[in-house]
């Protein structure tokens, strides 16, 4: 199954989007949004730029996790992942948002 983009609206009429994976599983989180159509442009930022690994930056946190950002061309964050505990699960993290990010299928939970 392939994945897909859940478009949902906080407690403070911001607006935000999660990439799922094909299992359900959140593989990448957006900032908060004022408007719809930034959130949607977001989206159509990860579909461009998923595909191109220069655009990860791959870090580690403070408590040694890992993680990565999905970055734009102009280097603004288009999302964040889930910690992971180590280098290889945040590979696999990547080359899952590099298949899954390309999706046009947005569940609407506004």
């Amino acid at each position: 199954m392939a994945g897909w983009f859940e478009l949902s609206k906080s407690k403070d009429g911001q607006f935000h989007f999660v990439l799922k994976a094909g299992n359900g599983e959140t593989i990448l989180t957006s900032e908060l949004y004022h408007t719809r159509a930034s959130a949607e442009n977001g989206m159509a930022s990860v579909r461009t730029n998923c595909a191109l690994d220069e655009r990860y930056e791959r870090k580690e946190s403070s408590n040694e996790k890992f993680f990565f950002n999905l970055k734009a061309a102009n280097h603004q964050v288009i999302g964040s992942s889930q910690m992971y505990k180590t280098e290889a699960s945040r590979a696999t993290g990547i080359e899952s948002v590099k298949v899954n990010g390309k999706s046009e299928t947005v569940k609407d939970h506004t």
